[in-house]
């Protein structure tokens, strides 16, 4: 996205919400792809918050705070469209090799956002669980302890899923697995032959959900990669790559995302 999009996007948006065009076409968007297969597991790459801060002449720390609101926004949506299994990578472990100003402006946005979803009456009406995966250890011991209090909280829950990545990284996950594994086999709890697809998918982070395996990977920003995001789950994913960075990221993004996703003809290799 070159830096003289951002303000005719912002201006165009103005444009079509005064104009009441923007409602208008919110809901005849949400009406078409609510008449057809809504993916039941949407994994979301949020991208591009220091960018659009660089783009927009403010801080990387304004950057992450509205990137944060937004990432707040999301939840509403995915309940609006009935979208029962959300992933988000919030935070990978390469990403902890930022400056510790940063780090811990992020962890503190993050701290912030996770007490008001843990005070919110409505993870409990939507019977939403909330788990968070990736290399908890890595993290100040303040937001490991507010993560594990919201999936004590909503553990028994099943009608929705909230998956927050975090300090997540791919490669981790498959090393974490296979490590495992191979302790089991040799303490003769499992057999070589005992191996294949399905137990090693047992052993993922991922393994709590109904169904593992996104039907829809969003990135934003316009970068064209999935970073190490969900390396085994993703192998038969539809991919989306939307020029908009993550702290711009609407509700008629998404569903525009989704509406692509419906387009497509899933074979699934065969």
């Amino acid at each position: 996205m070159w830096i003289q999009d951002i303000p005719k996007r912002a201006i165009a948006d103005t444009i079509l919400k005064q104009s009441g065009l923007y409602g208008l076409y919110e809901k005849r968007l949400e009406s078409k792809i609510l008449g057809e297969s809504l993916p039941n597991h949407i994994a979301i790459i949020l991208d591009g918050n220091r960018r659009w801060a660089k783009y927009g002449l403010t801080g990387t720390k304004i950057g992450h705070l509205q990137g944060a609101d937004r990432a707040e926004e999301l939840l509403n949506w995915i309940n609006d469209l009935g979208i029962r299994i959300t992933t988000l990578y919030v935070l990978s472990t390469e990403n902890l090799d930022r400056s510790d100003d940063e780090l811990d402006n992020i962890f503190e946005l993050l701290q912030q956002k996770l007490e008001r979803l843990y005070a919110d009456s409505r993870i409990h009406k939507r019977q939403m669980k909330i788990k968070a995966i990736g290399n908890m250890s890595l993290l100040p011991s303040s937001l490991q302890n507010i993560l594990h209090k919201l999936e004590k909280e909503t553990d028994k829950y099943s009608s929705m899923f909230l998956n927050i990545a975090v300090a997540y990284g791919g490669q981790k996950e498959l090393v974490d697995a296979i490590r495992q594994i191979a302790s089991r086999t040799k303490t003769g709890h499992l057999k070589v032959e005992d191996i294949n697809e399905k137990l090693i998918e047992s052993y993922l982070y991922t393994s709590h959900l109904p169904q593992p395996e996104p039907d829809l990977i969003l990135r934003t920003s316009g970068e064209k990669r999935l970073s190490g995001f969900l390396i085994w789950q993703s192998a038969y994913s539809e991919l989306v790559f939307m020029d908009v960075f993550w702290p711009e990221f609407r509700k008629i993004d998404l569903m525009r995302a989704i509406r692509t996703y419906q387009s497509r003809l899933r074979r699934f290799g065969k």
